[in-house]
């Protein structure tokens, strides 16, 4: 049987790799030991030249479907993991048929949630994490997609500001369909709810090392939190709202609560009665990413949506402590960018560069000039705060770059110990 590669933008590299051995027989001559935590499949994470990929061994059909499924999400803009290709038609050396391989680009400065509590997150971190993970389904349901699967071991988690971002890593089980109905979504919702009190539980068996913060998480307010915030979240990017024609400053205030909420509105279907006294009001179709378009088309700096309303509030702490109001946004935005956020983040030694990403190092260097501040009485420079955050906080800070997980055993494939995929770039 001839080997076969379906790959977009193809790496050449891939064919170098030993497919003719099972991928749980791959060695460190290939392998890197990033945390992947459990899966009911073989996964591995390997580097070609400057490029790293999660390697996982499926059924044939199964990795054609979720390879085209992802390449659909990626060019709807949905946050998921990139397809880079299939490998199909793998024998041994004795001509036993292997699985196929499903090949997919891995996340820099991304964390499965178990990573991350064994990188220093506690319970307090949680309320985030089921923020970021309603904020994807959310967004995938917006987009017409059955998920099937939802869980937190089915993402990975990037940090953004002072929360975190949620990346789809698994969509074996997921579907695009013309139009999802509401029993759909509250499927995903309830499936949603069973998987991640389990996993919590299976998180507090799992780390007892790290003493309170798993031991201290109640699962059942996690499963009521997630319950409520898509029902919050969902409401108000699709519900409608009526008011009397004296009211019309409402429809701006709808739209700066979704602005506010990181989403743009795209068409908004507005209708009044026969004497044009009521007037009700219908987000039709809503696109998550304001701030991030915002700073980007100011900047052309791409980052996650809360890093970039941070970013643009320094630029508006900026443009007002230089008197810049009347001048050109987007000269005043190129001045900030020169003066201050590239030479702050050019202050990150080299041997921390895979520590944080530029955009949440200078989030941070901005939360810790507050603390300095408060400290001192009185403002301390921002390029000062970024040479005492790097001395005292950013060296003892793990590489979450290309980290290894120190509590992911890269053996540990046993399928019963989760109800879903779970860990790094899981599958």
């Amino acid at each position: 049987m001839a080997l076969r590669i379906v790959a977009s933008r193809p790496d050449p590299a891939i064919i170098t790799l030993p497919w003719s051995t099972p991928l749980e027989e791959w060695g460190e001559e290939h392998v890197v030991p990033l945390p992947r935590g459990l899966s009911r499949h073989v996964v591995r994470i390997v580097r070609l030249r400057d490029r790293v990929y999660a390697v996982k061994e499926t059924v044939e059909d199964i990795a054609f479907r979720e390879y085209r499924l992802l390449r659909d999400l990626q060019r709807m803009g949905m946050p998921a993991v990139v397809p880079q290709g299939v490998v199909a038609g793998r024998v041994d050396a004795d001509g036993e048929e292997l699985p196929a391989a499903l090949i997919t680009e891995h996340l820099r400065f991304s964390l499965p949630y178990r990573s991350l509590f064994s990188h220093g997150a506690g319970r307090e971190d949680l309320p985030r994490l089921v923020d970021a993970l309603v904020v994807l389904l959310v967004r995938l349901h917006l987009a017409d997609f059955y998920w099937g699967d939802v869980s937190l071991s089915n993402v990975l988690f990037r940090r953004s500001a002072d929360g975190f971002a949620a990346y789809l890593v698994d969509a074996e089980t997921g579907e695009l369909r013309s139009s999802l109905s509401r029993q759909m979504r509250e499927h995903d919702v309830t499936v949603a709810t069973e998987n991640v009190f389990a996993e919590l539980l299976d998180l507090q068996a799992s780390l007892p090392g790290h003493g309170s913060a798993a031991e201290a998480i109640e699962p059942h307010e996690v499963v009521e939190l997630l319950l409520r915030r898509y029902d919050e979240l969902w409401g108000e990017l699709t519900g409608h709202e009526e008011f009397s024609a004296g009211e019309l400053w409402r429809i701006e205030r709808r739209l700066e609560r979704l602005n506010d909420l990181g989403f743009d509105v795209d068409e908004l279907d507005i209708v009044t009665d026969y004497d044009g006294d009521q007037v009700r009001i219908q987000p039709k179709v809503v696109e998550a990413g304001h701030h991030r378009r915002e700073l980007q088309s100011l900047t052309g700096l791409d980052v996650e949506d809360a890093q970039a309303r941070r970013l643009l509030n320094d630029l508006a702490a900026f443009t007002a402590h230089h008197d810049l109001g009347r001048e050109d946004r987007q000269l005043v935005a190129n001045r900030w960018l020169t003066r201050v956020y590239e030479p702050l983040t050019a202050m990150i030694p080299a041997d921390s560069r895979g520590k944080l990403e530029p955009a949440q190092f200078f989030h941070e260097v901005l939360v810790h000039r507050w603390y300095l501040s408060e400290r001192a009485g009185r403002p301390v420079d921002i390029f000062d705060t970024a040479r005492d955050y790097i001395d005292t906080v950013l060296t003892s800070k793990p590489d979450e770059a290309m980290a290894a997980d120190p509590d992911d055993d890269p053996d540990d494939t046993d399928p019963t110990d989760a109800p879903t995929d779970a860990g790094g770039v899981r599958r």
